[in-house]
């Protein structure tokens, strides 16, 4: 468990799944009302998550009084989007905030702990990608310290959709490891 300026963070257990799906279900269903076409409800399961927690780290942010204020995963590899690379990154997914009841910087507070996590383990880049169609969170990623590195126009869901996906890294040789 790591405490960051009143965000508890942890490692998700497998109990946990049902709250991340959840979330997940949350954070879609605002994309969809703001406008936003990436993620649908329902498009992630309880075994979408506990494999995650087997192949890489899924992390939950609580606020001091233990709500879920959000979460996100953390890979070491995503072939998938960025092909075979040595191990110099981790890749961050689902960046997920709990509206309603997140501290205003939380999506922010867990992007830099990512980065942290990261950092710790001697890869000196982050790296995550977004829908080419989202401008708002490209926007988000780039006033976080991101900078676009590629594009891999003909991503395909697990549904058989393909849609572009805007690729971002940011190097992590300044980051201080508290």
């Amino acid at each position: 468990m790591i405490i960051d300026e009143g965000i508890v963070f942890r490692h998700a257990e497998e109990k946990d799944a049902g709250t991340l799906v959840a979330l997940y279900d949350a954070a879609a269903r605002w994309m969809r009302a703001s406008g936003i076409d990436q993620w649908k409800p329902g498009e992630k399961d309880a075994a979408h998550f506990t494999a995650r927690m087997r192949d890489g780290e899924v992390w939950i942010a609580a606020d001091a009084d233990g709500r879920v204020a959000g979460a996100y995963e953390l890979w070491w590899s995503d072939e998938e989007a960025w092909g075979v690379q040595p191990p110099v990154a981790g890749y961050v997914h689902r960046l997920m905030v709990e509206r309603e009841t997140a501290p205003a910087g939380t999506g922010r507070r867990m992007l830099e702990h990512a980065e942290r996590r990261i950092a710790r383990t001697g890869r000196e880049r982050a790296r995550l990608d977004c829908v080419s169609t989202n401008p708002r969170l490209l926007a988000y990623y780039r006033d976080a310290g991101y900078r676009v590195v590629g594009e891999f126009p003909h991503k395909e869901g697990k549904d058989g959709q393909v849609y572009g996906v805007i690729l971002l890294e940011k190097r992590l040789d300044q980051l201080t490891l508290v």
